[in-house]
């Protein structure tokens, strides 16, 4: 027997020589009932046991390392906070985004190499022939080898043959037929048939994945007339990602028009549909809109995070002045408490903040909204659905009815639910709602515009609080700089005689993809109707006036806000020209 038949032989008596399925099922972490349904999952998707195991909730990430580690006497491996770029450079950044690996160390003669599944013999034997050195594998969570590959690998947007390279597929493998009227009908199996391919399942997995690791609020596949552009909305910016040829589009577009239970036929009218994925034990939604366009079907996924709404009070970011206000406003009996911003701005975990803060079980809360976007616990909660009715007013009608001590209205859309809402603040109820207007004083003459009488204003509102989400710097690449304080006097800064003061700004890395920002936080202007200001309501004064009275009693504009971060060093001048107005 040669030596290459006597090494085969020793590693089929291994426990590496056997499949993972095998030594799951005979430690007895799963049943045979649970792994037939691994089985039937893999046989769907393509995906590794391993991944399947955790995805399902059969194992932990923690669970699935402690086990292979032991099973094949591999080290675990704790990843370092910075790997050098010289090691990094080891691996090209196709060949470590295909298996899924990273270098952590290097000696004389031979690579560390970070792998999730240490049974696919063929990847330590590809690494180290592409090498020439000797690989010594260690085990990490798939979670953490994928932050890896993020944080130095995926510096730039990403090729459709790199993202099928990676999932194990190739561009030739989805077949979609070209040459006909984006919007004409396809042939309704042929369609099911490409969507349910492997790789395409993969692809769009791949995708909704790298959004949610990204920290994305949006997934924007947008078709043009020889291209499909793939971009993720992050910390409010849109980032291209990734442009697949124009062949695979009808086959992604089906796939997710599958997951969200869509009419994946009907391509001439728009639909809504939604997806729900599970990452472990976090459960994500993705709401679907789908819209034709004269190139083809483009398709906004807009990810709905339970945990992002998650907030405590006391960390929005409020300074202690409109926190005060806040608090009082939502811990008193009655009245009106409206929230306003452009979409995306933040408004929704705010009112869910204070439904946490104030959800005790003494008070019997209801909402309407469109969508419900996070289950709350002892909570009433009621989707709009305009298709049978149940709009906005036609709930807040019922809710009457239903002895509710607090009512949350997604969005004062329309006259007859402002008038409904007011009228209900006006009668023993607390309400918080929210509007589309630019600033907090602005708000009162949008009401006024609405058709809501002066006196029903001033006596049912208690507060408004405009908000705007700002991008943050980098705490990872910042840098200080020096500036005159006077340099800020013109864009709204009241000198404070501090002479020179020091910013900062980000260079641009890997953690934030070369924005030199990372993250967002919310800035706002707080605007309480004291006796004064109700006054000025009642006389029809200009929301001008009102805010410069508002001003006078303490209110913070939002630029004046804004300002006091840059100030801090928690964002750039930029970025609140960017988002506020003089």
């Amino acid at each position: 027997m040669d030596a290459s038949a006597t090494q085969r032989s020793e590693v089929s008596k291994s426990p590496i020589g056997r499949r993972l399925g095998d030594l799951v099922l005979t430690d007895g972490l799963v049943t045979e009932e649970q792994f037939a349904r691994v089985l039937a999952e893999q046989k769907r998707t393509g995906e590794r046991i391993g991944e399947i195991l955790v995805r399902l909730g059969l194992l932990t990430e923690e669970q699935l390392v402690h086990f292979l580690s032991r099973q094949y006497g591999i080290p675990e491996v704790t990843f370092p906070d910075s790997i050098a770029p010289e090691i990094i450079n080891i691996i090209p950044v196709r060949v470590a985004r295909r298996y899924g690996v990273v270098p952590i160390g290097r000696t004389l003669g031979s690579v560390t190499l970070a792998v999730a599944d240490p049974t696919n013999l063929s990847t330590v034997d590809d690494v180290a022939f592409i090498t020439g050195l000797k690989v010594v594998p260690v085990i990490a969570a798939p979670s953490v080898i994928q932050a890896a590959l993020q944080r130095y690998y995926a510096l730039g947007p990403a090729t459709l043959a790199d993202v099928l390279t990676e999932i194990g597929g190739e561009p030739g493998d989805v077949e979609v037929v070209e040459g006909r009227d984006p919007l004409q009908p396809l042939d309704l199996n042929e369609l099911r048939s490409s969507a349910d391919q492997v790789p395409v399942v993969r692809l769009v997995n791949s995708i909704l994945l790298d959004a949610l690791k990204r920290g994305a609020s949006d997934i924007h596949l947008d078709p043009s007339e020889t291209s499909f552009c793939i971009r993720f909305r992050v910390d409010g910016m849109l980032h291209e990602v990734m442009t697949p040829p124009k062949r695979v589009e009808a086959a992604v577009t089906s796939r997710i028009k599958i997951m969200a239970s869509l009419d994946i036929a009907e391509r001439r009218l728009p639909q809504d549909g939604r997806i729900k994925l599970r990452q472990s034990r976090r459960e994500v939604d993705f709401r679907v809109s789908v819209l034709p366009t004269i190139f083809g079907e483009s398709v906004t996924l807009r990810i709905l995070d339970r945990e992002r709404l998650r907030v405590d009070l006391n960390d929005l970011g409020l300074d202690p002045p409109s926190r005060g206000a806040f608090e009082r406003a939502i811990h008193a009996p009655h009245g009106m408490i409206l929230i306003t911003g452009p979409t995306g701005s933040g408004k929704t975990t705010t009112l869910y903040s204070a439904l946490h803060t104030i959800n005790r079980g003494d008070r019997n809360i209801v909402t309407v909204e469109d969508p419900v976007e996070s289950d709350l616990k002892g909570v009433t909660q009621v989707q709009v659905d305009e298709g049978i009715g149940r709009t906005f007013a036609a709930s807040l009608r019922s809710f009457m009815r239903h002895d509710p001590d607090v009512i949350l209205v997604g969005e004062m859309r329309d006259e007859e639910t402002a008038q409904i809402a007011v009228r209900a603040a006006l009668t023993g109820h607390l309400v918080l709602s929210t509007l589309h207007t630019n600033d907090a004083t602005s708000t009162i003459s949008r009401l006024r515009d609405m058709g809501v009488p002066p006196f029903l204003v001033a006596s049912s509102l208690r507060l408004v609080v405009a908000q705007r989400l700002i991008r943050n710097v980098c705490r990872e690449c910042r840098e200080p700089y020096e500036v005159d304080e006077d340099s800020l006097v013109p864009h709204g800064h009241t000198p404070a005689g501090l002479g020179r003061v020091t910013l900062h700004r980000g260079r641009g890395c890997a953690s934030c993809h070369l924005t030199g920002m990372k993250g967002r936080s919310a800035i706002y202007e707080a605007l309480a109707v004291t006796p004064e200001i109700r006054g000025l309501i009642l006389n029809h004064t200009f929301a001008e006036e009102i805010g410069e009275v508002a001003r006078r009693q303490g209110m913070k504009t939002l630029r004046e806000a804004g300002l006091g971060r840059v100030l801090e060093g928690t964002t750039t001048l930029e970025e609140v020209l960017r988002v506020t107005t003089d």
